[in-house]
Formats: C-alpha cells, sequence, structure tokens
C-alpha cells in the first residue's frame, strides 16, 4: 500500500521534472499507478498513514483495488476486521466504489471495467474499488475457507473444479483456442501502445532538449559534470554537529541535483532536511504558502513507517533521488521498511539524526541506548 502511494507521489514529482506545462493526460509522463490490496493489507497500521497521506496530497493517479474476500488465515475477517472499510476512505479524502460479485459467484467483470473506467477518470483524488469476492471461487469445497487462504488445492479438489467450469479433469494447462487468441492479442495491444507513448516522448524530446538531457541522465544513473565542486569543505578539527554538517551538504547538492528530494517525519528542523527556496510538495489549490505540486520538501507527516515505505516506493518508480529523516531511535518503527530497502537495494537515504544518548529533555523514550550498544 505505502509503495504504491510513493510511487504516485514519485510520478507527479517526475512530471513536475521534466514536463510541468503539458495539459493534464497529455505528458508522457502522465500514468497510473494500480495496486490490489487485501483484508491483511487494510487491517495493517502502515496502510492508514500511506493512505491518509494520499488523501491528503490528492493523488488522483493512484487506483486501488480491494479484494474484499473477508477471510484470512484464521477465518472470517469478522473474527478482527469489521469497520467500513469505504467510509473510512471517505474520510482519508478518496474516491470510493463497490462491486458485487456476479450471480453465480464470479468477478463482474463489466461492472469491474466501469469502475476502473470512473476510478482512472477521477484525476482529482485517489480511488478504491471495494471489490466483494469469494476466495477459491469455484472450488466446490474449499471456496469461502481460510482453508483456501494459503493453501493448494489437492489433486481432488482441483479436478472437483474442472469439472464446475466444463473441463475435462484428467486434461492438465487446456486452454481453448479462442481464449489463446484473446490472450495473445494483448501482445499487440501493449506494442501498439509503446509505440504511440514513443512517439509522444520524441515529441517531447524535441519540445525540450534541456529536459530531455536532465530525463537521460538521471535515466542513466548518472551524476552531472562537477557535482562534487559544489559540496562544503570542513576544517578538520573544528566541531560541527553531524546533522549540521549534513543540512549544508543537502544545501550544496540541492541546486546541482534537481533530482534529488524528501523531507522528514515533522522533524525537519531537527533533522536539517528542507532544502532553502524550495516549494513543499503539496496538492494543487492547497492553501499553505510554498505550496506546490511539483515540490521538493515532503511534509511526512507524524508517519515513520509509511515514510521509509514510501520512499521505497519512490525508488521503485525510478528517475528520482529521495530522502527522509527522523532520530534514530524511531528507527525501530520503521524498520520493516527499511529491511526490505536492504533487501531490494534501494537507493534510499535515511537521515537518522540524534544518535546520542545526552540528548536533552525528551527522556528515554527518544534516547536510542540500544541502538548505540
Amino acid at each position: 500500500v505505502a509503495n504504491a502511494v510513493g510511487m504516485a507521489m514519485a510520478a507527479r514529482y517526475e512530471r513536475g521534472l521534466f514536463d510541468p506545462e503539458a495539459p493534464e493526460g497529455e505528458s508522457p509522463f502522465d500514468h497510473t499507478i494500480w495496486a490490489i490490496v487485501s483484508d491483511g493489507d487494510l487491517q495493517e497500521g502502515v496502510s492508514a498513514e500511506a493512505s491518509s497521506l494520499a488523501g491528503h496530497q490528492r493523488l488522483g493517479n493512484l487506483v486501488f483495488l480491494y479484494d474484499d474476500n473477508h477471510i484470512s488465515i484464521e477465518g472470517d475477517t469478522a473474527t478482527a476486521f469489521s469497520e467500513d472499510v469505504l467510509k473510512r476512505y471517505e474520510a482519508y479524502g478518496w474516491h470510493v466504489q463497490r462491486i458485487e460479485p456476479a450471480e453465480n459467484g464470479d468477478v463482474d467483470v463489466h461492472a469491474l471495467y466501469a469502475a476502473l473506467t470512473a476510478a482512472k477518470a477521477e484525476t482529482g483524488r485517489p480511488s478504491i474499488i471495494a471489490m466483494r469476492t469469494i476466495i477459491a471461487w469455484p472450488a466446490p469445497n474449499a471456496q469461502n475457507t481460510e482453508a483456501s487462504h494459503g493453501s493448494a488445492l489437492g489433486a481432488d479438489e482441483v479436478a472437483a473444479t474442472k469439472r464446475v467450469l466444463g473441463f475435462d479433469p484428467e486434461r492438465s494447462f487446456e486452454v481453448a483456442d479462442d481464449v489463446l487468441a484473446h490472450t495473445r492479442a494483448a501482445l499487440d495491444r501493449g506494442a501498439e501502445a509503446h509505440a504511440a507513448w514513443d512517439k509522444r516522448l520524441d515529441t517531447w524530446r524535441g519540445a525540450q532538449p534541456d529536459r530531455a538531457r536532465l530525463f537521460d541522465r538521471v535515466v542513466a544513473g548518472r551524476l552531472p559534470e562537477g557535482w562534487q565542486d559544489a559540496l562544503p569543505v570542513f576544517e578538520p578539527g573544528k566541531s560541527v554537529a553531524t546533522r549540521a554538517a549534513s543540512g549544508k551538504v543537502l544545501q550544496a547538492l540541492g541546486p546541482v541535483l534537481p533530482e534529488l528530494w524528501g523531507g522528514s517525519a515533522d522533524l525537519a528542523g531537527s533533522n536539517n532536511t528542507t532544502i532553502d527556496k524550495t516549494s513543499s510538495f503539496l496538492p494543487e489549490g492547497n492553501p499553505l504558502p510554498g505550496a506546490s505540486p511539483y515540490g521538493r520538501t515532503v511534509h511526512f507527516g507524524i508517519r515513520e513507517f509509511s515514510m521509509a515505505a514510501e520512499m521505497n516506493g519512490i525508488a521503485l518508480h525510478g528517475n528520482t533521488r529521495v530522502y527522509g529523516g527522523t532520530f534514530l531511535v524511531f528507527s525501530d518503527y520503521m524498520r520493516n521498511a527499511v529491511r526490505m530497502s536492504a533487501l531490494m537495494q534501494l537507493p534510499v537515504t535515511y537521515v537518522w539524526t540524534h544518535d546520542s544518548v545526552g540528548l536533552g529533555e525528551d527522556g528515554p523514550t527518544h534516547q536510542p541506548v540500544e541502538h548505540l550498544a
């Protein structure tokens, strides 16, 4: 969930970096982030943090398809989960839709297509579609049970399911010719869409050669020539707080690396994570001073876990470099997302300051004793 929110944020920043003047929907950098989310995903606290921020940011390029099957490993989700999810998302500021199964229990593909079309047309806020499904449908014995949540159906149930669908239970991987033809036609549709996008990108390149050069550099992962010359020099032996030194380096890199952006979990003044003379990353129409949909300073709010997961999404989206700051002690709350940063080898930068037990008056809650042990 939070990864997808980060991708949608990155898509908006990328558009501002390369093609901010284009009318909505006409830039080669306009695209939609689609995510399939589950009952379990929406029970996790980090999804609430990220969904709140997505609504606040009015990320109209983000669509969640919620597989609302009411089953988890321990049984019906009613054992632990009873709120009206769509009302919660309405409160976050999302566009919400609900679709029911077809009469036979299958997915109502026509209703789903209509909902997806409506969600994509809603560009002023993120969208969630609650799709009521029956897990393991149409397996006659396994459907709508927790047993099917993480276990294979088994040979007998597979055969029974094939009979329900009108297939020969003795044959495997049998696909009708018309189904194959329809599915393989997706290759042609994809090739046509890719060619159309390439044409739009070529048109953009011709109109904006300077931004095209920037685009080529960041896609290649290259730094600009002479970037090191912007770095500050610190006099040996002179005392300077590491967070102050980090802040000075950030100020120096800001003008030469436009792809660099980020912020803090409500500790920017303490972390020194704001690039001077830059706008805040906020949606169109936000009344706060310095607000811009393409701003470089991200206010993640007091949401450390989702900040880290969103940074992973930003890095996975590509073409920009993101950083995020908080106190070292709060890295514990971010740990799962930080672990995923490491496992996926993502180029995110964590700015963890106040890495000392001598922090002042905040006391043990803010002192990273075990982190330094």
